[in-house]
């Protein structure tokens, strides 16, 4: 696809939302220390800032900017199934976010 001609619309937007979002990067925080079984004196909440997260994202998406959610069918699934996960979480921590 031609990175030029890619516009992001209302997918890319609400990616750009989220990686904002204090509370998806301490999700991802937390994420990550569960799966690598890691400490939190090894990675501290607070770890992840904007750039991580939208890298995070890309590579989870398999595109390489935001702005392909809003044109390639699989990876906006790959979006929803994320933010509908992290969503579930945040209401499970309603106290830590």
């Amino acid at each position: 696809m031609n990175k030029t001609a890619t516009k992001g619309g209302p997918r890319a937007r609400q990616a750009a939302m989220l990686c904002q979002d204090a509370a998806f990067r301490l999700y991802l925080d937390r994420r990550r220390r569960h799966k690598f079984g890691m400490t939190e004196g090894q990675l501290p909440d607070g770890t992840h800032n904007e750039q991580d997260a939208r890298d995070w994202l890309c590579a989870a998406c398999g595109i390489e900017s935001r702005a392909e959610l809003d044109h390639r069918p699989e990876a906006e699934r790959t979006f929803r199934q994320i933010r509908n996960r992290f969503n579930a979480w945040r209401a499970r921590n309603r106290e830590t976010s």
